[in-house]
């Protein structure tokens, strides 16, 4: 599913992470529509969009965006603009569709080769706590109270029928990132890595550069430190990939709402891509 707004090319189109939905970068595509095409995308089996058993490849997602910006009628070529697990698939579209992408926006991306950036302990962490979603037990009420409160303060910029929606859908739909990365080192990583080169395109790789919360509660300090340089440097090496590769550190910026934390830094970077491209 697609929600479009504004005018001009390139058409800026966001791929959300895991767990977010087309809606929770409604700022920030607002903000683009000011002088740009400016596209929303629930890809299917997430969000308001059909549902499908997850997890999926990256080249059905990719295709599957293709098929919708073609039936909407959006002009191309695409700035993307992935987020985590949406820059797998917003660097998937540009290996399998070159000609169609205008620039990429990275935000805080995953990538196939993260564990060879991370210290061990952090790495044996991810394994021991890799979450089983059939085992996971529903939410508690107190948990959903305290989720809807954190959520409300997150979205309390966002139009009251919007937010209220959007609450509700992540409550109940809370397993589905769960669901969608199921199949990261069994088929994502393979793609990636096996898919060929990013067409030379203007790039921006934005890194969070705050303290991850999870990380900070389960390891020493010196070790969550080595951890966050192993993904700048990391990061750092996606944006020399091209030849017009740029990385910005968004320090104190959170993981999964950088783009609401600090929409200003991710709207500039927009801008400067559309302005390359």
């Amino acid at each position: 599913m697609l929600h479009r707004s504004g005018s001009g090319g390139p058409s800026v189109v966001f791929l959300p992470g895991a767990g977010l939905v087309g809606l929770d970068f409604l700022n920030v595509q607002e903000g683009a529509a000011a002088f740009a095409t400016s596209v929303l995308y629930d890809r299917a089996g997430t969000g308001w969009s059909t549902s499908v058993p997850l997890p999926r490849s990256a080249a059905e997602v990719a295709a599957e965006l293709r098929d919708l910006l073609r039936a909407a009628a959006v002009p191309g070529p695409f700035l993307l603009v992935g987020h985590s697990l949406g820059a797998f698939y917003a660097r998937r579209y540009a290996q399998l569709f070159p000609g169609e992408v205008a620039g990429l926006l990275l935000l805080d991306p995953g990538h196939e080769d993260i564990l060879d950036h991370m210290p061990a302990q952090a790495a044996e962490l991810a394994e021991q706590m890799r979450p089983d979603p059939a085992r996971m037990p529903e939410l508690t009420d107190e948990q959903r109270r305290a989720a809807r409160e954190a959520y409300a303060r997150l979205y309390a910029e966002w139009p009251a029928p919007v937010r209220e929606a959007l609450i509700d859908h992540h409550l109940a739909s809370w397993r589905t990132s769960l669901s969608e990365t199921e199949n990261f080192e069994t088929e994502i990583y393979g793609e990636l890595r096996d898919g060929g080169p990013l067409p030379d395109v203007p790039l921006i790789v934005l890194t969070a550069g705050g303290v991850n919360p999870y990380w900070a509660k389960f390891m020493p300090e010196e070790v969550v430190r080595e951890a966050h340089d192993g993904v700048r440097a990391l990061h750092a090496g996606i944006a020399r990939s091209v030849p017009a590769g740029e990385q910005r550190v968004i320090e104190g910026a959170s993981h999964q709402h950088l783009h609401i934390e600090r929409a200003e830094e991710v709207l500039r970077a927009i801008r400067d891509l559309t302005a390359a491209a």
